[in-house]
């Protein structure tokens, strides 16, 4: 039972303390610490990401004025800007990335049944990246362009519960097709992307290890059709078709056929070409998958207008990636109390109701259920009125 406990130390039961001992040891995280350890620090942060505390002193100020419930919170003493940006400097940032990693792989466990609504068994990845911009003249190790800086948040996140199962944090004149060359591929998963993945070469790896991929064709790609299947146009697949790349360079990058599928959207009226090695789906699958990539999108829309990474607490390097990491701790934290408590609110209604509750005792499970059964005012109230006009 977790009477008497806040909410916010109910939310941290469920990041796996041993594994997490483990982690800190691994890196020396608190090596000659008096305050603040890293189990502290991971809850400041966290607290942070889900409070919108936007500066140190923000942190400082409303934790503070809330001393005599920071014990509760895991805290055993005040936590002061200056030993929280030294922590963020100083700690090594993959600290939060194997405890994200950690807690990653448990919510993957717990959503891998979900419905696709593809009829689909494979695994299936979603690959994109996004920018975050920065000020050229405070971080100065991420060079962007000629007048301000950036990282890249390149994701490959599953689409069954939209959990992160890879994350590279990057400057930001690293091209997006580069992170190809570590991504983790498994045999039998179809990874999705846009054409700006688009490299036979690396491509070919991803085939000849067993996975498939589907993305789009750029303008003017030069290929020869092999075989035409049939189709049926009322779903809006135009033509199916296998082919082989022409040209030198690029035919040895690709030395096997590809299968091409044009496809018309009819809600948009748009024509869109994919390029996939997957032989065995129907057309109208292959284009599915591709529309299911915009889950990724709403997924970099989500951290970003739910999660504090547009406004850092330190400008190095390891600050930054500290902050980032534990944003995304954050999330996928939620995700999982989600699941293991089934609750039926979205992860937005449940960052929402901690923001505002995380001091409160009352039982998680039912702080975060939904209650559609609201109050029903008696007809006959008997309550006087002050102004009757």
């Amino acid at each position: 039972m977790n009477v008497g406990k806040t909410l916010f130390a109910q939310l941290m039961e469920f990041v796996p303390r041993t594994s997490f001992s483990r982690i800190v040891q691994r890196y020396g995280g608190d090596a000659g610490v008096r305050r603040l350890s890293c189990a502290e620090q991971f809850r400041v942060m966290a607290f942070a990401q889900l409070t919108w505390r936007e500066s140190l002193r923000d942190i400082e100020v409303t934790l503070s004025a809330n001393a005599s419930k920071l014990y509760a919170m895991g805290l055993r003493h005040s936590v002061h800007r200056s030993t929280l940006a030294d922590a963020n400097e100083s700690r090594d940032w993959r600290i939060w990335c194997d405890l994200a990693t950690l807690l990653i792989r448990r919510a993957r466990k717990l959503y891998r049944e979900e419905d696709l609504g593809l009829d689909l068994t494979n695994t299936v990845y979603a690959l994109d990246a996004t920018t975050i911009d920065l000020c050229l003249s405070l971080f100065d190790w991420a060079p962007f362009r000629s007048t301000k800086a950036a990282v890249k948040m390149h994701t490959l996140l599953d689409l069954r519960g939209c959990i992160p199962a890879f994350i590279h944090i990057s400057d930001g004149k690293m091209h997006e097709v580069n992170v190809l060359d570590f991504l983790p591929v498994e045999a039998g998963a179809f990874y999705v992307m846009d054409r700006g993945y688009l490299d036979f070469a690396r491509l070919y790896k991803m085939h000849q290890v067993g996975a498939f991929f589907v993305t789009r064709a750029k303008r003017g790609m030069n290929a020869r059709r092999v075989y035409s299947a049939a189709t049926e146009r009322s779903t809006g697949v135009i033509c199916d078709q296998t082919i082989a790349l022409n040209g030198f360079y690029v035919a040895k990058d690709y030395p096997e056929h590809l299968r091409r599928i044009r496809f018309k959207d009819f809600e948009t009226g748009k024509t869109l070409v994919f390029l996939t090695n997957n032989t065995t789906l129907p057309a109208w699958t292959i284009a599915a998958l591709y529309k299911s990539r915009w889950q990724v999108e709403l997924f970099f829309k989500w951290i970003k207008q739910h999660l504090r990474i547009k406004k850092f607490l330190g400008t190095s390097e390891n600050a930054v990636k500290t902050q980032i990491w534990c944003a995304v701790c954050t999330y996928v934290l939620i995700a999982i109390v989600k699941k293991e408590l089934h609750l039926d609110a979205s992860l937005y209604t449940c960052l929402q109701i901690l923001s505002v509750s995380v001091f409160e005792k009352t039982q998680l499970s039912c702080a975060l259920q939904l209650d559609d059964s609201g109050i029903e005012l008696p007809l006959d109230d008997n309550q006087l009125i002050l102004f009757n006009f």
